[in-house]
Parts: structure tokens; sequence; C-alpha cells
């Protein structure tokens, strides 16, 4: 469940990311002419201009996140799934309008419940593209009988997901009125509690904001459906002074100072490498919160990658309600309580003490930052820039004839057990990273039988494989085999031949250098199963007193990986060298190291390899050990660590190695 909720929120930072645009558009719009918003006298033309353009985009949120979910949940993320999400969300709010309600009940629609005026909401878009994404994912493949071979596979997924909503709006005909009474009765209850009927109405209100249900409170609270009509008592200045207003008041502090601080909290809490994309997220969703008070933006970046976070964020939310009623500091919006509502607030005469608000507003933002960034490194919340193992990606690369990478894809991808198992693929510098439905299923023997290095279970649904410094090109042919673009071959894997190209030079021993200033540990001392295992071959490890790092051995340079963090060498000999600077940083995308050298560059010792950021591995959480592996152990006849468990200089001569 956690994962899936993480890719719900991963998915929807594709609508999500277009609404501070929007947001900005609508606060300036209305910061022109507030008139735009309360319909008293002659708007300005470039106020509504901005307000309507913004509000094409805010005011059709839920159709976004139809789309965006159905996208982004689907298993190859087709165009086909965003269409399915669409129809599915069309065909729902359709048939649960006010108008359709009405005539299959034979009634006037002003005699509908009102509960279908709010059906087209957040909710309902979330729960149209999940149902979308999964129809896609279960029938995008389907093959039908020849008369009906035109609706076959994609074209099937609309039909099957308008089938699938028409049950899902028989079930919210009924469901859906009962649940938005409901939340209105409970709504009416805690208005009585004074006070702390504020904090409670607060905390709910946030906390519903998913479903979309919280209208169904506001209605209570701002209008006049149980005679309180909050904002239209405020606006007027009939209300009562110090009251009236105090489920608006506490609204402020929070959209203006506190979430703007959360969001701070969220970017200082991002990996080094995406603290870039993560910024640029923050501080447009924390500007429109502050300026316009559309919160949406932020909330939905945390809402579901990070949902405790979210809980806490409604907590905080109550508590600033349940403060500013307690003492009687009001102020009232017409639009939302950003900082263009709060200036035109303070000409009217009914606020009460509205500059508090910005004192609180100060004291929330402090609460708010030292909460969330708790929380976030107490639970390892996935917030965004803290999502493990994204945006590794490897080259597209094309191979063609016969190849033994496509051979050994294909028995791998047999032996986790093929599309019944398998859910995603993906590799750092010598391993397959996987994600299976149940490891249990896995035929390790049948894997270990190709001649890879080994195989390693992280849990119930992640799987290793160790391939080696090859592992791109496997991961490769296995997404192809994935997607459908190549076959699962039945040939037979060969265990991989010694290279059969003479030596360059005669010369059988090979010295080994430190690669930086530091203690040098043999490889089985390394706090990584697969190296420490020697998995994919023998060799050592220097954990750095500084970023320097120089090569290991005199040789050519063969590879250098994507992301920086490693690269092949290859000795006179014949040894290949493999380097990899620090444990998982694959996931850091290159962002600590600056590279020195390029590929077939021919390196003699003390040549300088990398810089690395030493106080980015840290704030990552990595370990900075520097690995040196020889990769073609079997060509190996001995291997000398002389200055094993000792500290060194870089470019001191540490050992030997002999080929056969």
């Amino acid at each position: 469940m956690k994962a899936y909720m993480q890719r719900m929120g991963r998915s929807l930072m594709l609508p999500v990311a277009v609404l501070p645009a929007a947001a900005i558009l609508m606060g300036i719009g209305y910061w022109i002419d507030p008139n735009v918003m309360t319909g008293l006298g002659d708007p300005n033309f470039l106020s509504v201009f901005l307000v309507k353009a913004g509000g094409a985009i805010i005011d059709n949120l839920p159709v976004l996140f139809a789309v965006g979910l159905a996208l982004g949940m689907s298993k190859d993320k087709d165009g086909a799934a965003a269409l399915s999400g669409l129809v599915a969300f069309l065909v729902v709010t359709t048939l649960l309008s006010t108008a359709t309600v009405g005539a299959m009940k034979g009634i006037p629609v002003e005699q509908v419940d009102p509960a279908f005026a709010k059906i087209g909401n957040a909710f309902i878009g979330i729960l149209s593209g999940l149902i979308a994404a999964s129809m896609y994912n279960r029938f995008s493949q389907v093959k039908l009988p020849m008369a009906l071979s035109f609706f076959s596979g994609k074209r099937l997924v609309p039909i099957m997901t308008a089938l699938a909503m028409l049950v899902a709006s028989g079930v919210l005909f009924f469901l859906w009125p009962v649940v938005f009474s409901g939340l209105v009765a409970f709504g009416e209850s805690i208005s009585k509690l004074g006070a702390v009927g504020a904090g409670l109405y607060g905390f709910f209100n946030r906390l519903l904001i998913p479903t979309g249900l919280h209208h169904a409170l506001n209605s209570v609270f701002w209008f006049d459906v149980a005679g309180i009509n909050d904002i239209g008592n405020f606006l007027s200045g009939t209300g009562e002074k110090g009251i009236t207003g105090m489920y608006q008041a506490g609204f402020f502090p929070m959209m203006m100072f506190g979430l703007p601080a959360g969001a701070y909290a969220i970017y200082r809490n991002a990996r080094p490498e995406k603290k870039k994309a993560t910024a640029s997220l923050m501080i447009a969703a924390a500007f429109a919160s502050f300026f316009t008070g559309i919160t949406e933006p932020l909330e939905f970046s945390f809402m579901f990658v990070a949902w405790p976070l979210y809980v806490l964020h409604a907590i905080l939310t109550g508590i600033s309600l349940f403060i500013s009623a307690l003492f009687h500091w009001t102020a009232g919006f017409a639009f939302s309580a950003g900082l263009v509502d709060f200036v035109l607030s303070l000409r009217n005469p009914i606020a009460n003490q509205p500059y508090m608000l910005i004192v609180q507003g100060l004291v929330m933002a402090v609460l708010y930052f030292v909460v969330f960034d708790f929380a976030i490194k107490k639970f390892n919340l996935m917030t965004p820039g803290r999502e493990e193992g994204e945006g590794e990606e490897t080259p597209d690369i094309d191979t063609t004839g016969d190849n033994k990478f496509a051979v050994l894809a294909s028995k791998i991808y047999q032996g986790l057990g093929g599309d019944a198992n398998v859910t995603s693929i993906d590799n750092c510098t010598t391993r397959l990273r996987l994600t299976v439905s149940d490891t249990g299923k896995v035929d390790q023997a049948k894997i270990k039988a190709t001649g890879v290095p080994g195989v390693k279970v992280i849990d119930d649904t992640n799987i290793q494989v160790i391939v080696g410094t090859e592992v791109q090109f496997v991961a490769d042919e296995m997404n192809k085999i994935r997607n459908g673009a190549a076959p699962i071959s039945g040939e037979p894997v060969k265990k991989p031949e010694a290279k059969a190209e003479a030596p360059k030079t005669t010369a059988k021993e090979t010295e080994l250098y430190a690669v930086a200033n530091g203690k040098v540990i043999p490889i089985s001392e390394v706090q990584d199963d697969v190296f420490s295992a020697k998995m994919m071959g023998d060799g050592f490890a220097v954990i750095p007193t500084d970023g320097e790092v120089t090569t290991p051995v005199a040789g050519k340079i063969t590879s250098i990986f994507p992301t920086k963090h490693a690269l092949g060498i290859q000795t006179d000999s014949g040894i290949e060298v493999l380097l990899h600077m620090g444990l998982d940083t694959v996931e850091l995308k290159g962002a600590p190291f600056t590279l020195h050298v390029e590929e077939g560059q021919v390196l003699k010792q003390g040549d300088k390899i990398a810089t690395i950021d030493l106080a980015a591995l840290e704030t990552a959480g990595k370990k900075s050990d520097l690995i040196v592996v020889f990769t073609n152990q079997d060509v190996v006849e001995n291997y000398n660590l002389s200055k094993g468990n000792q500290t060194v200089s870089a470019n001191d001569s540490i050992g030997k190695v002999t080929v056969k």
C-alpha cells in the first residue's frame, strides 16, 4: 500500500506542477480588482482576463487529476490511459450531475440532493484516474475475436473504463448523498463548540481535501446552511466583532506562513541531486499559498507520497484556527486566506486585531518547519526530492544480430517469473534492481545457471541480480522483453568466455595504488553484501579522508557510467578493474562527482580521476568507500594486498596482482 500511495503521489506531480502558475495569475487578477470575486461594481478587464485564465486550470483540477493519474499509474505511460482517465471522469460527472439525477428521478433540478452539485471534485478525479489506469493495465494487451479485432488492445481500454465507471456511478448514486449529508450534520454539531469547534473544523477541512468532501463542511461554516454564514457576514460587516470570521482567520497564519515554512523543510530534506528541481516546485507552490491562499499545489505534492506529514499538516491547521478563535483575532476572505485577502480584510471594520494573525503566523512558521523537518527525518518520509531510485536512466542502446545480452536477459527474465511476476526493471553500475510481485516465485537456481555472479533478495518484492559492469545492456534487453519489443528466447546462455585477444604486453604483474588519502581495507570488509562476498571479484577499498580520487592502476579507461560514480579500467596485462565511488551512489545521478578523465584515456600512477563532494554524500546518507574490484577474476593468478587495514596516502603502492 505504501508503494501504491507513493506511485499516486508521483503521478499527481504532472498536473500539480502547473497549478502554481495558475494560482498566481488568479491572485494578481484579484489583487488588481477584488470586485472580480465579490461581484460588486464593474470589474476590471485585465483582472477578469487573468482570473479566468488561472481559473481554467484551478477550476478543472479534478479533470487534471483524472488524466494525470491515469497516465502516471499505467504500466507504460501510454496516451490511451490518459484518454481513458478523461472518459472515466466524464461518465461519472455526467451521470451524477444534478440535471441527470433530476431526470432519472423525475423531479425538478432544484429538488435534487445538493450533494450532487459537488460531484465533480478532486476525489472523483482521483477515483476516475485510478480506475482508468487499472483498466489500461488489465485490458491494453487483450486480443478480441476477429470480428471485433478493431476494438482489441488499447482501443478496448476506454470502453472497459466507461463500463467500470457505470458501476462506480451506480454505487455513488446511493452512497455520495449519505456521506455528504453526514458531514453536514457533523459540521453543524461541532459549530456549537466555540474555539474548539473552530479547531476541529480546521483539522477536518484539511483532512477531507483529498476526497473533495471538505466542501460539505465549508457549506456549514462559511455559508448559510446552518445559520453561520461566516464569509457572507464578514464581507457585509453585519456580524459580531471578534466572533464573525473565526472560521476563516486561522487559515491566514497557516497559508501565508506555515505551509511555506513546511515547503522549506521539504526542500532542505531533498537529496542533493534533486534540490534544484525540488526548489523550483516548492518556491512556486509556497508563493502561491502565501500570495493567493491556493494551497493545492503544495499539499498535493506530499499528500500521498508522505501522508503522515499531511495528517500533521491537518493537525497544525486545526491548532491555528483554535488559537485565533480563542483570542478572537479575526479576518476574512472572499477568495482564500492569502496576502491579497489579508490586506483587503484590514479595511473591514468587523476585523478584530488582524495584525496579531501575522504574529501567530510567524510562530506557525517555526512550528511547521520544526514538525515537518523532524517527521521527514525521523520517519524517512518520501517527500518531493527524497524518492529512492528515481532517475537512474540508462542510454537507449541499439543492439542487433546475435546478442549475448538479449539471451542472458531472456533467461533472467524467465527465472524471475516473466510478465506474471516482474513489475519494474532498473539497474545501477553492476546490478539489476528489480521489483517483483513475490520474490518467493523467483527461480534463483535458473538465474544463477546463466553464470551471473549472484542473486540478492532484499525483501518480499525487491531482488537484485549481480551481472557486472555490462548490466545496462542486460537491463535494456529485459525492458524490451517486458514492453513486448523483443521475444523471450529459449536459447541457452553460455558463461562469458575469457577474452581471446592477447595481452598488449607480456607483463604479468600489476602494481596497485591507493586511490585516495585514507584507510585501506580488504573488500570483504566493505559494508555491502555484493562487494564483500566478492560476487563481482576480489579487490580492496579505501575509506577516504578527502575527496581527491586517483587511479588504482595504470591502464586505459574502457567505460564511464552515465552517473559518473563508477568507471572501468583495463591494464596492459589484461585485468579489468572497476572503480566504484561510494555505496548506492547511483541514486545521486552524478551530483557529488566531478570527473577529470574520459573514455579511452590512458592512465599512469598518480593521474587524478575525480573529485568527490564528501559533504554531499554525507547529507544524502551515503558511504564514501572507494571500491576497486577485479571483475575478470578468472585471469587473476595471485593477489596480494600488502597494506591492508593501514592508513595511506594517495598513490602509495599498496599491493600487487598477477595474471595467469
